[in-house]
């Protein structure tokens, strides 16, 4: 298995690509995948690797789709999966927290996705690789990773756990809506999932020590169990998997999120 960090640079990655352990994969638009890539990179479309059951969408897919998925990328138990995309890692962080739920343990993110990437003037291609199919057993997620709404509500007044909301601050207090009713988890603290991203550099992460302030300012520490959730868990895949950088070991992803919460009608919800 590859010893590649969870947050990789350029640097990093340029120094594995003839590394047949490690396969990049692409989460990027089509668009951008077809136009330049990183070479020998997969091309993965997202709307594989979740599921909607309307008005609910972002929901965790069944074991034998994520296997199939994974078994059409080539990718197996021993594969080092290096994720990357065009929009500051949502996309590609969702795959890695899929895989994590999974019990797969080999995974990083490349910092800053192909934006950066390219703003290094590594090489790219335009070439389009084939995976050759593998066998990948996915089982029951055993719980690692996950929380759904009956876990959420156990724990609402638990001081141990914090519920950190992804979304931007008018979806968090309810004065823009998609779900059926607005609002956010009662207790959740709202850290808008791009404020974690540096924007002079290509969206990579914030250095770790700005992130730590940023967090400990909401009540969100290495101490306490974290819930991360957005609209769908796209955004928050991101926030988990920051958290994971930072060394947080203890935290969770809500599959489904606010369009799974904010369309029941005897959840809490706090404006």
């Amino acid at each position: 298995m590859s010893t590649l960090p969870l947050i990789v640079d350029g640097e990093q990655l340029s120094q594995k690509l003839e590394d047949p352990q490690v396969l990049v994969v692409d989460v990027s638009s089509p668009e951008t995948h077809i136009r330049a890539h990183v070479p020998g990179a997969v091309f993965l479309e997202y709307a594989w690797i979740v599921d909607a059951r309307p008005p609910r969408v972002g929901l965790l897919p069944s074991a034998q789709q994520l296997g199939n998925v994974l078994g059409f990328l080539g990718i197996t138990p021993q594969t080092h999966v290096v994720a990357c995309d065009d929009e500051g890692g949502g996309r590609a962080c969702r795959l890695l927290w899929t895989l994590d739920v999974i019990g797969h343990r080999g995974f990083s993110l490349l910092d800053g996705g192909i934006n950066a990437w390219l703003a290094e003037q590594r090489p790219v291609t335009d070439a389009i690789h084939t995976p050759t199919r593998s066998q990948y057993p996915v089982g029951a997620p055993d719980g690692h990773g996950l929380a759904d709404k009956d876990y959420i509500l156990t724990h609402l007044e638990d001081p141990d756990v914090v519920l950190l909301d992804a979304r931007s601050p008018a979806e968090y207090n309810g004065s823009k809506v998609f779900a059926q009713r607005g609002g956010h988890i009662p207790g959740a603290v709202n850290l808008e999932w791009t404020r974690a991203m540096d924007r002079q550099r290509e969206l990579r992460l914030r250095p770790a020590e700005e992130l730590r302030i940023m967090l400990a300012e909401l009540g969100v520490t290495p101490n306490k169990e974290v819930i991360t959730y957005c609209q769908s868990h796209h955004r928050s895949a991101y926030t988990y998997i920051m958290l994971k950088s930072l060394g947080f070991e203890r935290v969770r992803g809500y599959p489904g999120s606010w369009s799974d919460w904010g369309n029941e009608m005897d959840t809490p919800v706090a404006q």
